[in-house]
């Protein structure tokens, strides 16, 4: 174990600051510290909230955060900024976000950064979760910028999805159609002393119906949702009974910048929580999380093998050249390429 991991554990927040920004720019030997860490993790709850821009996510993570505080429990937050083009770093900066929490140690909260692909964010995300529960936090929570589909893998890493709807926008609401209706465990109707707070709840309420009565019902507990993303097996579907319990997402009105309502959103998320427990679905989706991560890893090591093997054989250029001069076509140049990937696989089966 090195000395930084052991200071992580030792509850050093130095030494986990230091350790997310190896995640997060995935520096020589961030692979080893996540490996050490993993045997202690397991404990924490993970949020994810996420939702269109301009619905409040940010003041009420800040209101959340500060309530879990006052009832003694420790708080990370990693929130998914957009980058700017020009340093790469998360533009809305680390301090400025969490004012209510300012200056308190057990309050940890960091930016991570787009950086133009939120696809590796993902797998970036994860790991941060994972130092973040293996330090011991007790809550941690994942909030991303937008809901778009690379956002809503990023959430799939919670125990638990709040999205975030703002009041008297239709299309906010027809939005959720898309994808993240099915993810949501918890929906929350934001300043809902704006007008046209009533209709957006009443419009929710009218999608959730639809959705009802599923045995599984929220982001984890669809296993042919995760199956269709290739994160989990679809033999697994088998395994889901139709007579056990439900979960039918509640729907949580609040005011963030006042504070109202924030008590009535965490205990809508307690009670999720125990119904995980309840009903033995939180190890399910820790399978299947675990089951979506180890495939990503093999995609991207492999991903790198090839594009290492492609530079070894003069670079991809080439081949595109073979190809629009019609001497080869893309089919064959995959084949010539891991041609000596599948021999040494064969080698081993034999």
């Amino acid at each position: 174990m090195s000395d930084l991991v052991a200071d992580l554990l030792a509850g050093k927040h130095s030494a986990l600051a230091r350790v997310i920004t190896k995640i997060e720019n995935r520096s020589t030997g961030y692979r080893e510290i996540i490996s050490d860490l993993h045997q202690h993790t397991g404990t924490a709850d993970v949020i994810g909230v996420t939702g269109s821009p301009g619905a409040g996510k940010s003041t009420l993570v800040d209101k959340v955060a500060a309530t879990y505080r006052e009832r003694g429990q420790t708080v990370g937050v990693i929130a998914i900024d957009p980058s700017s083009p020009f340093s790469g770093g998360a533009v809305l900066g680390d301090r400025i976000r969490m004012a209510s929490n300012a200056g308190d140690m057990d309050m940890f909260f960091r930016s991570m950064s787009a950086r133009g692909s939120l696809g590796g964010l993902s797998t970036a995300t994860t790991d941060a979760v994972t130092a973040l529960d293996a330090f011991g936090k007790d809550k941690i929570i994942v909030e991303t910028v937008g809901a778009g589909q690379n956002e809503v893998d990023i959430v799939r890493t919670a125990d638990t999805v709040a999205v975030l709807v703002p009041p008297g926008s239709g299309d906010d609401v027809q939005m959720l159609k898309a994808g993240i209706l099915e993810i949501g465990d918890v929906f929350v109707v934001n300043k809902a002393d704006l007008d046209g707070a009533d209709r957006t709840v009443q419009q929710l309420r009218e999608m959730l119906q639809g959705q009802s009565g599923r045995p599984d019902s929220g982001h984890h507990g669809a296993t042919e949702l995760a199956a269709d993303h290739g994160d989990a097996p679809a033999d697994d579907a088998d395994d889901v009974d139709d007579e056990s319990e439900t979960w039918d997402p509640p729907i949580v009105e609040t005011v963030a910048n006042r504070g109202e309502g924030v008590e009535d959103f965490l205990n809508a998320l307690a009670d999720h929580g125990e119904y995980l427990d309840r009903t033995g679905r939180r190890e399910g989706q820790a399978r299947e999380r675990f089951a979506a991560e180890i495939r990503t890893l093999l995609r991207e090591d492999a991903n790198e093998l090839l594009v290492g093997e492609l530079d070894r054989r003069g670079g991809i250029e080439q081949y595109v050249d073979a190809v629009i001069e019609r001497h080869t076509d893309p089919y064959t140049v995959v084949d010539e390429v891991l041609a000596p990937l599948r021999e040494c696989l064969d080698e081993r089966r034999d």
